[in-house]
C-alpha cells in the first residue's frame, strides 16, 4: 500500500481519536508527541510493505529468467504468491 505523508498524518489522528474515544488510552505525554509515535509506526509499516513488495518482484524476476522467460505463466499470481510466502516467513500482515 502507497501512502502519501498527508495520508499518513490522517490516519494517525484518527487513530489517536478513537482510541482516546473509547477509553482505551490515557495520555501521559503531550498529544504531539503520541502522534509522531504513531506516524513512525504506520510510516514504517509501510516501508516494510515496500521492502517485501521490491523482494518479492526480484525473486519473480530471478525465477523466470531461471524458467527461460517462463511464458505461459501468470506474473500477476506467481508475485502474489512469492509476496504471500515471504510475508509468512516474515511474520508480516499485509
Amino acid at each position: 500500500m502507497r501512502l502519501k505523508e498527508d495520508q499518513i498524518n490522517r490516519l494517525a489522528e484518527r487513530v489517536l481519536e478513537r482510541l482516546t474515544a473509547a477509553g482505551l488510552i490515557t495520555l501521559k505525554v503531550e498529544r504531539g508527541k503520541v502522534l509522531d509515535g504513531i506516524r513512525r509506526a504506520i510510516a514504517a509499516d509501510v516501508k516494510g510493505e515496500q521492502d517485501l513488495e521490491q523482494e518479492a518482484e526480484r525473486l519473480l524476476e530471478q525465477t523466470l529468467r531461471s524458467m527461460r522467460g517462463g511464458a505461459d505463466i501468470d506474473r500477476h499470481k506467481m508475485l502474489k504468491m512469492i509476496k504471500d510466502k515471504l510475508a509468512k516467513d516474515k511474520g508480516i500482515v499485509l
